[in-house]
């Protein structure tokens, strides 16, 4: 015989030995009860984690939209045709250069994208050229402002910002 000859049947007998030690020991470890509880355990855990952070990310959201019906509540809106086009486009470049620097300023960017919208003459037409220029994050949370301030508008009770911000999105708030 070769010694190529040789050296292929030991690789292959190799080969299927360390095949063979493999799928023995996977087999092993899949039957094995306390590797299934572990598993079991950890999936729950990662489910849980998940939960937790979902609502620690709808509860921010909700102190976001309250911060920003607040300030926008607090503040006095120009009067004359042009000193709302003056405070219209301070507010629509501050808030391009929040957007600018990327998703870490885009929760600083929606107060004054939600101002000029305010202000604008034609708040339809305006959330149309917002669907289409601003990053879908800033974008949603102005129109759920907006949906929520609307709402708050029409049940037309003396509610503060952070009950109709909580009945718009079913969350519960404690108001300060």
């Amino acid at each position: 015989m070769k010694s190529s000859t040789i050296a292929l049947i030991t690789t292959g007998v190799l080969a299927t030995a360390g095949l063979g030690y493999i799928a023995y020991f996977d087999a092993k470890r899949r039957n094995n009860p306390t590797f299934r509880k572990q598993l079991r355990r950890e999936r729950k855990e990662a489910a849980k984690a998940s939960k937790e952070a979902e609502d620690n990310s709808k509860e921010s959201k909700l102190k976001l939209i309250e911060r920003v019906i607040v300030e926008c509540a607090k503040e006095a809106l120009p009067t004359s045709p042009e000193e709302k086009e003056a405070y219209f486009m301070e507010n629509v470049a501050a808030g391009e250069a929040l957007c600018a620097q990327g998703p870490s300023g885009y929760d600083e960017a929606i107060l004054p994208f939600y101002k000029a919208l305010k202000v604008y003459p034609a708040p339809m037409e305006l959330i149309n050229i917002y669907q289409k220029t601003l990053p879908e994050p800033v974008f949603q949370t102005v129109v759920s402002i907006l949906a929520i301030e609307q709402k708050a508008m029409e049940s037309q009770h003396d509610e503060s910002p952070s009950a109709a911000a909580a009945s718009a999105t079913g969350v519960d708030v404690e108001v300060e």
